[in-house]
């Protein structure tokens, strides 16, 4: 296996991080305070060509691969993880997904303005009563003529204030279970479409996050994206890529908190010395970092496979690859944050010093696309599947 980055992903991992300290770092205290959200985000994203990473350069993309996406969503994430969940959302979540998953006329349409930062994009998934069962949404969409009629709601939607291009998923067939799902794109200018309410998040701040409503929300029977009641593929396949990129996002938060720690406990002095001599804060430094390389190898594995392997999906090595990188990264981010706030002591513990913050961030990726306690169910389900397979046969 090949640990060493090619030199486009080097030049994408040292660009975000290098743009990320100039332009988002003195952004940082008013993002997080005011839970504010900068208007010429995604347009200075663009101006550095990260919109469109995985997507075909006909768009405006860069026609890269996974693993250069979760590069530059790791490294954002070190200087301000808010913003680069709402890149995630905007250039994994939604622009990839329409450019795996649609036909020509829609991509042609829709990606140019996505990858140009000019529309911004989310995708519309979970509901007050469908988080982890996902496949249990209620939302509905009837066929009517030229149209099909949306209703229903969607909770935890990142970018959902400002998003003006969504891929949603609704119930075409609701007798069919997760195999009468379709995907739709949806404009937030579509008749019968609205923001409910903003929700408040302890961390994460200034990545918008809003409960979605529709009501007989009409959208163009040609933006169905894929084939009708075939939308259960486009959601475990964007799932998986979803979960490689989002843990990218735990590695830099983890990479981040250790840096932070270093650099404290060689320069805090106790009974003379630098905190940084005594055993116990040599031994939190050396499990951080050892745990922090794990997580980025595993995640790096996962996004490299994602590039050669078939699309996602139960079944799939993809699947397990994906779940195990996340859950490993996003528990390893939140442990690695909270010994960071264990080796400030007290300071740690302060607003005015950053790694509390990390701390508040980290913890949604362990909540957000699956629980760890989801993923540790789907990673078992993949390495029993086909023994159980076998046993049947016998």
């Amino acid at each position: 296996m090949d640990f060493q980055l090619t030199d486009e992903q080097r030049m994408i991992k040292e660009t975000v991080y290098k743009w990320a300290v100039n332009e988002l770092g003195p952004l940082q205290e008013k993002i997080d305070d005011e839970d504010w959200f900068p208007p010429d985000f995604f347009k200075k994203c663009a101006e550095i060509g990260i919109l469109g990473i995985t997507i075909d350069e006909k768009y405006g993309g860069l026609g890269g691969d996974v693993l250069m996406q979760t590069l530059a969503i790791e490294e954002m994430s070190r200087i301000c993880p808010a913003l680069a969940m709402s890149y995630g959302a905007h250039s994994n979540l939604c622009a990839n997904n329409i450019y795996k998953n649609a036909n020509d006329a829609l991509k042609e349409k829709y990606l140019p303005p996505l990858v140009a930062g000019e529309k911004v994009g989310a995708l519309g998934l979970t509901e007050p009563n469908a988080g982890s069962d996902a496949m249990g949404l209620r939302t509905r969409a009837v066929k009517k003529g030229d149209k099909y009629i949306l209703n229903g709601s969607k909770i935890f939607i990142t970018n959902g204030t400002i998003a003006d291009t969504l891929l949603v998923y609704a119930k075409t067939d609701p007798e069919k279970g997760a195999k009468g799902i379709s995907a739709f794109i949806v404009e937030k200018t579509f008749p019968g479409f609205s923001v409910s309410r903003k929700l408040k998040k302890c961390g994460m701040r200034g990545s918008p996050t809003a409960e979605l409503v529709f009501e007989d929300c009409e959208v163009p029977a040609e933006n169905l994206v894929g084939q009708e009641n075939m939308g259960v593929n486009v959601v475990t396949s964007g799932l998986d890529i979803e979960r490689i990129v989002l843990a990218g996002g735990s590695v830099g938060m983890a990479q981040q908190a250790l840096d932070y720690s270093v650099r404290y406990a060689v320069d805090r002095e106790q009974f003379g010395q630098p905190i940084a001599n005594f055993q116990m804060i040599q031994q939190k430094l050396a499990d951080m970092y050892s745990r922090t390389e794990a997580a980025r190898l595993l995640v790096y594995r996962a996004a490299e496979a994602a590039q050669t392997a078939p699309r996602g999906g139960k079944g799939t090595e993809l699947t397990r690859f994906a779940a195990s990188a996340i859950l490993f990264a996003a528990e390893t981010a939140t442990w690695v944050c909270d010994q960071a706030i264990q080796i400030h002591g007290g300071y740690g513990y302060c607003l005015e010093f950053p790694v509390q913050k990390l701390w508040r961030d980290a913890k949604l990726y362990e909540i957000g696309a699956g629980t760890s306690e989801i993923r540790r169910m789907i990673i078992a389900r993949e390495l029993t599947r086909e023994e159980f397979a076998r046993k049947s046969q016998r």
